[in-house]
């Protein structure tokens, strides 16, 4: 797990590559990879790469990077882990390290970009090839590992994260899109950024930057279409599927490193930790967060995990956090926030605990809600737009009925702004889904930061239309439908950018087996057939049978009090606020709206004036 950095010069024109900017941006960094750094230059001068290192699989000075090929035709940075290296080492002849860095080089120089849909891990990897002339990057499939670039006056920058660009001098005007993104969702969909000048390279792609500069995406996995094509392909049996569960956990737990996990009492950490234990001769060392809001309450994980502990014998540390603590800590948390987002308290604050415990790597249960239907949307959005299909093909109702409902909510705060759009979106499973996991909606928009602002950024992100084009391989099923939209989107855009930005600021490498090509390719067959509660197969994985409390306990999700330690006399906290909060600082020393600044000062929680003296 890294921090990478590249800048190329393609053009003749652009000037030589300064390498006191290259070590700026690597340096932003510095929490993603503390154990050790690198630099590495063209002869010319037109090509550059630096790197930090957290040092995991091969954690010798021999697998530093940048890393070059013996030939030194290659160059590589490359942040991530392959899981299943020491498999594609074995046809590759003798290589100089252990490393899963050096597997990457040896493959590429044999198979190109065709290496790409043999890699199991998460990866963000950029090639330098002198001979061709040429820089490579991608991205894994599910988009675990981000990557950003950005194109100026014949230069690519490239970095794993938005603000390392910053420091480069790139452009820092506002994206509409992406700010209208971030209304939408709580989080800047990709392959936007808020800023105009910086793109995420999309996930499952690669991209090519030659003396023409950057060509066009090329994917070459598809979380969406996979969703579809398991409609019709053959299903493993439920054994055979926990089978595969397993071997997907077996192979996350591949590291030169002790490798711990994060510890809720629901059913996905539970299994991952518990197949985990039976495939380590020692005692799995677990984390899990209290507070004593929760104590006593269904909300509460720590009495439940401390049982799961002893039962599977964990070494487990139950972390309390109080409100002090976390108002001290959030400032500390925004700094590192690459993007804004509405949800990653979860994620920082698990992430803290586990890094102040001493561990480098842990395993998470992410993704187990969007594998096996665990949220509401798999029942209620089908239902949802049975319901709307005939009153949103009415002509006129459904704006009538918006207007009416806006008057409600002026007269009746109690009522939600987004019920007053359900004819007109909730006939179709895209529109449908912006309502359930929408933060703001487009009609609201030009009320935060303006007529012009709003409709630029609903245009160029154009999100219905993206939920659309994600369901372009129409699998026939709602279900699959859901499972396609929240893999898509929820996972993508939101869980796993958080865990990866969150995690890093403490040094954390988080492993999420769960998202997993193999696996998904194994099992969605299996899973889109299933009736009833299909997580049965997730906690029939372990040998050992999980606790009844776990199966029986009611799902609450993995939260912090925060709604209650930012609420004040005045206002009660919501994500709303906090989203307009965050907008204000992201947005308003770029674009000075005042339209912005009165909606916050009438909204908005001061978080700064809750903080308790240091």
């Amino acid at each position: 797990m890294c921090g990478i950095v590249a800048i190329h010069a393609f053009r003749s024109d652009a000037p030589r590559i300064d390498e006191q900017e290259l070590v700026a941006v690597r340096d932003c960094m510095t929490s993603r990879g503390p154990d050790s750094c690198g630099v590495w230059m063209s002869p010319d001068r037109r090509t550059a790469m630096a790197h930090r290192r957290l040092a995991i699989i091969d954690p010798t000075p021999r697998a530093a990077q940048p890393m070059t090929s013996r030939d030194g035709r290659l160059t590589i940075v490359f942040n991530g882990e392959i899981y299943n290296h020491h498999e594609l080492r074995r046809d590759l002849g003798p290589l100089r390290t252990t490393s899963d860095t050096e597997v990457l080089l040896a493959l590429y120089a044999r198979e190109g970009e065709a290496m790409l849909r043999k890699l199991r891990g998460m990866f963000a990897i950029c090639i330098w090839d002198s001979a061709k002339r040429e820089l490579f990057l991608a991205r894994d499939a599910y988009g675990i590992k981000p990557l950003y670039y950005a194109i100026n006056d014949g230069v690519v920058r490239v970095a794993s994260q938005v603000r390392a660009l910053l420091a480069s001098g790139v452009s820092r005007g506002v994206d509409l899109a992406g700010i209208a993104g971030f209304l939408l969702r709580g989080s800047v969909p990709e392959p936007f950024t808020i800023h105009d000048g910086i793109r995420a390279v999309p996930s499952g792609s690669s991209l090519v930057i030659d003396e023409g500069g950057a060509g066009q995406p090329r994917l070459f996995f598809s979380v969406a279409r996979t969703w579809s094509e398991a409609m019709r392909a053959e299903p493993l049996s439920e054994r055979e599927a926990c089978e595969q569960i397993r071997e997907s956990v077996r192979d996350h737990m591949v590291s030169d490193v002790e490798v711990g996990a994060f510890l809720s009492s629901g059913k996905d950490s539970t299994s991952i930790t518990a197949i985990a234990q039976e495939l380590t001769p020692h005692p799995l060392r677990t984390v899990t967060l209290a507070f004593d809001e929760y104590r006593g309450t269904r909300h509460d994980e720590a009495p439940l995990a401390q049982k799961v502990a002893a039962k599977y014998g964990f070494r487990h540390e139950t972390r309390m956090l109080t409100r002090d603590e976390f108002l001290r800590e959030l400032p500390r948390m925004r700094a590192a926030m690459d993007q804004p987002t509405t949800d990653a308290f979860n994620s920082y604050f698990v992430s803290r605990a586990a890094a102040a415990h001493g561990l480098k790597v842990v395993l998470s249960g992410t993704g187990g809600d969007e594998l096996f239907g665990g949220y509401t949307t798999f029942r209620k959005i089908p239902r949802f737009v049975r319901s709307m299909a005939v009153p949103s093909r009415v002509p006129l109702l459904p704006r009538a009925f918006r207007e009416l409902h806006c008057k409600l909510i002026r007269s009746n705060p109690k009522f939600s702004p987004k019920s007053g759009s359900a004819f007109e979106y909730g006939g179709t499973y895209a529109g449908a889904y912006l309502i359930k996991r929408g933060l703001f909606l487009p009609w609201e928009l030009p009320s935060i930061i303006g007529d012009d602002a709003a409709e630029e950024g609903l245009r160029r992100l154009g999100m219905v239309e993206q939920f659309e084009d994600a369901l372009a391989d129409d699998p026939d099923n709602g279900w699959a439908r859901v499972a396609i939209l929240e893999s898509v989107f929820l996972l993508r855009d939101q869980l796993l950018r958080d865990i990866d930005w969150a995690a890093m600021a403490h040094s954390l490498e988080v492993r999420v087996p769960l998202v997993d090509i193999f696996l998904l390719q194994e099992i969605a067959p299996t899973v889109l057939r299933m009736r009833g509660d299909r997580k049965r197969l997730l906690v029939g994985a372990p040998s050992h049978p999980l606790p009844a409390e776990v199966l029986e306990r009611r799902k609450s999700g993995f939260t912090l009090p925060v709604k209650k330690w930012l609420t004040t006399e005045r206002k009660r906290f919501g994500m709303r606020d906090w989203a307009l909060e965050l907008l204000r600082d992201e947005f308003l020393p770029l674009a000075n709206e005042a339209q912005l600044t009165r909606t916050i000062e009438r909204s908005m929680v001061d978080v700064a004036a809750l903080s308790p003296a240091p």
